[in-house]
């Protein structure tokens, strides 16, 4: 899709629903798969890639957002570290959620 691979249907789904957003004004700054190093003591460990990032334009929070259809246990692992980073950063991060989980 516009010369992108995506690892799943969800997330090109998930990519296209996230560009109609943003020509709509609802999101900016989308960013495709962020890194966030992942620093334990003073060393970098590893680095995580979520699949997307971006500005919330109503609430102002920035978002990092893993298309996943499943919460499974890597997913969960995931999102316990970008929570320690978004601690670290206070602000940076404001929500890590998954694409494709209903939302009222």
């Amino acid at each position: 899709m516009n010369g992108i691979r995506f690892d799943s249907k969800r997330e090109a789904k998930r990519y296209q629903e996230l560009c109609l957003l943003e020509k709509a004004g609802g999101i900016a700054k989308l960013e495709l798969q962020p890194r966030f190093p992942l620093v334990v003591n003073g060393e970098k460990i590893t680095s995580y890639r979520a699949d997307f990032r971006y500005l919330d334009v109503r609430s102002g929070e920035i978002v990092v957002e893993d298309a996943k259809g499943v919460k499974t246990p890597v997913y969960r692992l995931k999102k316990k570290l970008v929570r320690d980073i978004r601690d670290r950063h206070t602000g940076s991060i404001a929500r890590l959620f998954r694409a494709g989980r209903k939302r009222s």
